[in-house]
């Protein structure tokens, strides 16, 4: 039995906290957050656990395996850095950590402890996004073109990071799981116009072969949650907001011959069935929790490990130089 304790119990950490109390193998044992009005509410959720303001308390106590860091993002590192010097499993929030030397140096930790790290990048756990990837690797989809994902809405605002660091780590770590091919340079631009970080922006990540395209925003007017992505065979349409018929397959495409001379090209277009698969309507953070339980009991990095939290925060970082810079391709 994997005993857990949660430091932060703002907007994430009760349903983290949930979760943890009901997954096989797991074990709620404490929460922390600095508000009072916070420990009243997990006092009130989780009768009996203990209850504190001090993360010192849970990172030192011999009673708990593995904790859960869901604060600020500025704060990962100092909580799970002290977790793992203590010899506790973590367990973040997204982004993993505010810069790719302060993930770097967890990465070292523990793998010299023997402790795994997971990053909760819950969306690779949908039962949408597992489909998706298990067409990719049976070879319906066929070559992947591109992946173009809007992720809008009216806020949340965040007040210690832009909406790329709060939202894009979503659709990035979505990208990383699904394409093998390695990002090459990242484009990001972007504007701020109510507390000073960029409320907007659109962040484009090129591969060898292959272009993804992400637009977040705080200001819209409109709720939006889809993806295209576009491949040889077959075209996907992942709307999440769609409630029984979340993924679409397109069996449509373009073909192109070659005649004799420059100019005959001959194009060809296929227009074929749409079909939407059934896809599993498991919580995702329930299967994420139990699959950190499995992993810290065979002793094997998760998927979604310390590596792959990461290769977002690069992404993450080369977005915020080019930013600065009007949406001067960065490099990776």
């Amino acid at each position: 039995m994997i005993r857990v304790g949660i430091i932060g119990y703002g907007y994430w950490g009760p349903v983290v906290a949930r979760n943890f109390q009901a997954a096989d193998g797991c074990q709620l044992a404490a929460v922390c957050d600095a508000d009072p009005a916070a420990q009243a509410r997990a006092r009130k959720a989780h009768p009996g656990i203990q209850v504190t303001g001090d993360a010192s308390e849970i990172v030192h106590s011999p009673q708990i395996d593995a904790v859960a860091v869901i604060t600020p993002v500025w704060t990962h590192f100092e909580f799970a850095k002290m977790a793992l010097e203590n010899g506790k499993h973590v367990f973040v929030e997204k982004p993993f950590t505010a810069s790719s030397s302060e993930a770097s140096q967890l990465i070292d930790l523990a793998a010299a402890r023997k402790l795994q790290i997971m990053v909760d990048h819950t969306f690779l756990f949908t039962g949408a996004v597992r489909k998706i990837r298990q067409m990719i690797d049976e070879g319906v989809l066929g070559k992947l073109f591109y992946y173009d994902s809007s992720r809008v809405n009216l806020g949340l605002f965040q007040h210690d990071v832009n909406v790329i660091w709060d939202l894009a780590p979503h659709d990035l770590s979505i990208m990383n799981y699904l394409m093998d091919a390695e990002p090459e340079s990242v484009s990001a631009t972007g504007q701020c116009h109510l507390n000073g970080l960029e409320d907007m922006a659109y962040v484009t990540i090129y591969f060898s072969s292959m272009l993804a395209h992400i637009n977040v925003n705080w200001l819209s007017p409109v709720k939006v949650r889809t993806t295209l992505i576009g491949a040889e065979k077959k075209m996907v349409v992942w709307n999440d907001l769609e409630a029984d018929e979340k993924i679409k397959v397109y069996d449509k495409g373009v073909e192109i011959a070659h005649g004799q001379g420059i100019y005959d090209l001959l194009v060809s277009y296929r227009s074929g069935d749409m079909w939407a698969p059934k896809v599993d309507q498991t919580e995702a953070l329930k299967l994420e929790t139990k699959y950190f339980a499995e992993c810290i009991d065979r002793s094997e990095a998760p998927f979604n490990d310390g590596i792959a939290g990461l290769k977002v925060v690069r992404l993450l970082e080369a977005a915020a130089l080019s930013l600065k810079d009007r949406g001067r391709p960065v490099q990776l």
